[in-house]
């Protein structure tokens, strides 16, 4: 009996252990605060939207995304101002979050003994790159720190990029930005960029919710970014965003075709569709298959739960 309690004791003090690794909250409280996402999960529970649906998220526009989340009361998703590595290379994919504060002694020695006992090694900036995935994207919230708050160099950057194969998302700065713009493919979205070093900072929370500006951003949110700047898409709405938008890009090429012949008046294309529109809509659709395909029935669907 004494055996078996102390098994059961252990066991606890592992999964305790689990649970509280490197800031890391537990795999119940995630599924919790994600709930609303019905799909495949990573181990940790952070939401896994499909590799398929991320790369038809790669040809959407942010301005039509935006205001479909908006719509549905999502208004805290979107963050501007940003300095970039490339000005045309867009960052999209799963995020992993990081929060981090300014240190001071006990809270840092607190966190670095703990993180070393679980596997974690190096600075604190270092430890959500070492759970990075294929087709994540590391968002960081360090208080929009510039001096003494470089994230990243150009060593960091690719060993991220090699990991990932897409980018970050810093409220923060990064240093190197020569050797950062050299990685092709990869992209760095940050406050500014600065010579220092990271310095006086420590992570206090990695895949938590977090935010970064005035944008509120969960673990396995999707990333999309642009120019003007980065939206974070919730999980379970990625599908529905991906779809409305998807449609109103292809609305928009039959829009502009039908008024420039002059065949309907813009009053007609902007309010509801007449069943004569709709009708003419995919017949122009079916002619040009390259666009795209789709029912009636699905069209029905868009127009009956417009989002936009």
């Amino acid at each position: 009996m004494k055996r078996l309690s102390f098994l059961l004791l252990a066991g606890l003090l592992v999964s305790l252990s689990y649970q509280a690794k490197a800031q890391t909250i537990s795999k119940e409280e995630l599924i919790f605060l994600t709930s609303e996402w019905k799909g495949e999960r990573f181990a940790d529970g952070r939401p896994k939207i499909p590799d398929a649906l991320i790369e038809r998220a790669k040809k959407i526009g942010i301005e039509e995304a935006w205001q479909i989340l908006n719509n549905e009361g999502y208004i805290s998703q979107f963050e501007g101002n940003w300095k970039m590595a490339h000005d045309d290379v867009p960052v999209v994919g799963r995020a992993v979050t990081a929060t981090f504060l300014p240190s001071r002694p006990d809270l840092l020695k607190n966190i670095q003994e703990r993180g070393v006992k679980n596997g974690f090694n190096g600075a604190t900036n270092a430890w959500p790159i070492q759970v990075l995935q294929k087709g994540d994207v590391y968002v960081a919230n360090c208080f929009g720190k510039i001096d003494g708050g470089t994230m990243i160099g150009d060593n960091l950057g690719t060993t991220i990029f090699s990991k990932t194969g897409t980018g970050v998302i810093f409220d923060a700065a990064a240093r190197d930005l020569k050797g950062l713009s050299s990685i092709e493919g990869f992209n760095v979205f940050a406050r500014d960029f600065h010579p220092s070093f990271l310095v006086n900072v420590v992570l206090t929370g990695l895949n938590t919710p977090t935010r970064i500006g005035g944008a509120i951003v969960l673990p396995g949110d999707l990333v999309i970014s642009e120019r003007e700047g980065v939206l974070f898409i919730p999980a379970h709405m990625v599908e529905t965003v991906v779809a409305t938008a998807e449609f109103i890009t292809v609305r928009d090429a039959y829009s502009k075709v039908v008024l420039k012949s002059g065949k309907y008046t813009a009053g007609q294309i902007d309010a509801e569709w007449t069943n004569e529109i709709r009708e003419d809509f995919l017949k122009w659709l079916a002619a040009n298959p390259s666009i795209g395909k789709m029912t009636r029935a699905e069209l029905d669907g868009f127009m009956k739960n417009r989002t936009w």
